[in-house]
């Protein structure tokens, strides 16, 4: 069963570029890592939302420890404003099948 994660980033306001820059380094090591069905970057005033779907809770806690994030988080760990925000979610299937569920 697939696994859905929604992560704010949040940097502070002069390191918005550099941790830009940063995520999007990342994004193509993490979608090449087994189990990765959807990592997606978004961003809207300068906070950065990643939408992720793994597919198991094994696939995830691999990621946890692979070099993309822990390279990732140390190098914006020091720009952030504040904690990372992770959530992890369950889906509630409605409507259409195909649009109902990430």
């Amino acid at each position: 069963m697939s696994v859905v994660v929604v992560a704010t980033i949040t940097p502070r306001p002069d390191a918005v570029d550099a941790v830009r820059e940063a995520l999007l380094a990342a994004v193509p090591q993490v979608h090449a890592e087994p189990g990765c069905e959807r990592y997606a970057l978004h961003e809207a005033d300068g906070v950065f939302v990643m939408v992720e779907r793994w597919e198991s809770r094994e696939a995830l806690k691999v990621h946890g420890k692979a070099e993309a994030l822990t390279t990732l988080g140390a190098s914006i760990g020091d720009k952030l404003a504040a904690p990372l925000d992770v959530r992890y979610l369950a889906a509630v299937p409605a409507g259409d099948p195909e649009k109902g569920a990430i």
